[in-house]
Formats: structure tokens, sequence, C-alpha cells
């Protein structure tokens, strides 16, 4: 069967692939504990959850615009403008089924056969794919544990060629946790500024869980906002992983492009969500914040198990809900049975000895490296741990 040549031209999320092999164990009756979805293990909180329930009473039921309900978007702007002082119209906004298919509007709208975009390693699996799909070309840029796992203004400008498109960054980080400050944001605006072609597309939904202070946006910098792609969503801060529901800012030829290719892909999102989402960008946020308070003593609680097993560098993460510790002390070695070669091994023999699943650091761009999410319970985070030290140790 002759399949469409786009196929090959990128792989399937090993994220995804981790925890489909995790739900085959699963379903023979091993009791494996997942360390490799980034999703809160929290239920949406109530208040969220009536609002879509009187939007079903109301008969919110029927297509939607492609670029989101008038009310939503306004609603998008109020939180920009209460949250991060950005000054956005509904005209900058389109929403999406999750911030993935936000992703994946903004790089098909910017990005063109052979054209390029810089993305500082690790980043999330999705980012290099969508521009593998555009025919763009990926220039990753690697930083590391010692610097935090952010990329430096001089590592940039030595990056950007004439062919440069487009940054694409998180912060807070997937997988790293890495948070950018303001100051540090500065700096790298300072280079954008020699290269006013290049776009910006700065990927921010991890924005609630932040663990050292206020969440800065590079939106902040107004001169460049004319070329800045603000990606964010619902999934991370409100629960709200199954809802599908993420969102784009970004300047109106831009959204209006975007605009253009969703409708011809999957039209307007889910009607909905999109009422429950206007609940929770502009209510209550105190359940929010409680999910960050227990993904703090998560945090903590994870570092202190992993600085207890030996060979691993784990770099103190600043915001999300994982580590993406260094295992390469691990390579070479072996249970007299398995060989560890690679972080995929490394990945593996977790899976099938130790029965913890986790995602291998290749697909983050950073073969050394493993990502653990800690959005599970405490209890599960601290079996986990255990029966990873006792796999590890059996390591020669």
């Amino acid at each position: 069967m002759q399949l469409s040549s786009i196929l090959s031209r990128f792989s399937e999320p090993e994220t995804l692939k981790m925890a489909k092999l995790g739900r085959e164990l699963r379903a023979q009756g091993i009791d494996i504990i997942d360390l490799s979805l980034g999703e809160p293990d929290f239920d949406t909180p109530d208040h969220i959850k009536q609002a879509a329930k009187k939007a079903i009473d109301d008969n919110w039921s029927h297509y939607t615009p492609v670029p989101g309900y008038p009310d939503l978007r306004e609603a998008i702007c109020t939180k920009l403008k209460r949250d991060n002082n950005l000054d956005y119209k509904p005209e900058n906004i389109v929403a999406s089924t999750g911030a993935k298919q936000t992703l994946a509007n903004a790089i098909l709208a910017l990005v063109d056969e052979g054209e390029e975009v810089i993305i500082p390693t690790p980043y999330w699996v999705t980012y290099s794919e969508l521009v593998k799909i555009a025919r763009g070309k990926v220039v990753e840029v690697h930083t590391s544990l010692e610097s935090g796992f952010k990329i430096t203004p001089e590592q940039l400008e030595a990056a950007i060629t004439p062919k440069s498109k487009a940054f694409l960054f998180s912060s807070p980080c997937n997988p790293s946790g890495a948070v950018y400050s303001k100051k540090e944001l500065a700096a790298l605006a300072e280079v954008f500024r020699k290269h006013p072609a290049v776009f910006i597309i700065s990927d921010e939904i991890y924005e609630y869980i932040n663990f050292v202070g206020k969440h800065e946006s590079i939106a902040q910098f107004d001169d460049l906002k004319n070329r800045i792609v603000l990606i964010n969503g619902l999934s991370k801060g409100f629960a709200m992983t199954g809802w599908r529901l993420g969102y784009l800012a970004a300047p109106v030829e831009v959204a209006k492009a975007c605009e253009k290719l969703q409708g011809q892909f999957t039209s307007g999102t889910n009607s909905i969500t999109q009422k429950a989402a206007v609940t929770a960008l502009t209510t209550d946020l105190r359940p929010s914040l409680a999910m960050v308070e227990e993904f703090t003593r998560r945090r903590e609680k994870t570092l202190a198990l992993v600085n207890q097993i030996p060979g691993i560098k784990c770099f103190n993460p600043e915001g999300a809900f994982y580590i993406f510790p260094d295992i390469s002390s691990y390579f070479g070695k072996s249970d007299g049975t398995n060989v560890i070669r690679n972080s995929n091994d490394f990945c593996m023999y977790l899976l099938n000895t130790a029965h913890v699943s986790s995602v291998m650091g290749d697909a983050f761009g950073e073969p050394l490296c493993v990502r653990f999410s800690f959005a599970n319970s405490m209890t599960n985070i601290e079996r986990a741990w255990k029966r990873i030290s006792e796999a590890l140790g059996k390591l020669k």
C-alpha cells in the first residue's frame, strides 16, 4: 500500500509510545507506575465543571466560530492582561483543539520548505516533528544541565542564519523544568532586535506551575510583539487535559492565517469546553494554586529520593512537573541480562524490571537524559523511586 510521504517525515511521540507500552503491561496484570505522561492527576475544579453543565443545559451545542466564541477570546485577553500585563484584542486570539493544534497552526502558517526553526534542547517532542511536517529544517541548539538547560544570547546569535524563520521554546520548559527570568529573556530580546525577520514562538502552557517566582513572558517586550506567537492552554494549569483547548495570541496577520488553516482541519473547537474555559480563565484561581502547592511538595520529595541514587545528576526544576536527570553514568552497565547502551535501554530496563515508565531523552533532543514526571500521587512517587533505586542497584 502506497501511503503519503508525509508519514516518513516525522516520528510517533515517544511520550505516547511509552504510555502505550505501560498500558499493555498493565493489561497483563503488571503493576506499572506511570512517570511518563505529562498530565496532572487532579480532577477539573468543580466551578469549571458546573459551567460546562450549564452550557449543555443552555444548548450551546452547535458549530462554533473557527477562532472561538467572542466571549472566550475576550476572556483570553482578560487573562493575558490580568496575569501577564499583555494587551491583546480578540482579533489576535485563535482557540484550538489543544495547544498541540495551536502549535501546528503557528508552524504551518509561518514555516516554508527549507526554512530554519531554531529550537533549544531539550524541547517538547512535538516541536521538531511539526517543523518536519512543514518541510522546515530543525536547528537544535544544545544546552546543558550546568547552564540550567537555557540557551544563551551568544548561542542564539550563532544559530541565526539568513534562512532562520522562527525560534521556538517553552518557559517553564517541558521536559527540563527550566524557567527564563525577565533578565534572561531581555538578553535574548537584544539578539532578536538585530534579526527582525525571525519570529518567536513562545510556549507558556506551564505558566502557573512555577516554583521560583512570577512567570515572565517574552511578549512583554513591546517592540518584538509584532513577531511573537504566544502559545497557551488549559490542560496543565486547570487540570483540563481531556477538554482539549489551547489558544494563541499573535499579530493579526498570523492569527488570520491560523484561522484559515484551522478552518480546513477542524473548524471551531468544542462548544462546551469553550464555555467552561471562560469560567476557568476569568474566575477563581485558588484550585490551580492549590495544585501548584501540591506539585511543590512532590517536587521536593522527588528530588530528595533521586539525589539518594548514585550516578544520577539532577537539575532542580524551576517549573512544570518533571525532572530531567543525566543518567549517562549507567551507560555500559548490565544486570547480567540487560545492557544499558543508551537512554532508550535505560527506560526499557526500568519499565520491564522496575515496572516504572519514563521517557528517553533522545525524544527531547538530549540523549544523555531521561524525563520523569512527578504529576502522580506522593504514594506512587515514593513507590516508583524505591523500585528504580533497587533496579539500578543491580547494574554493574
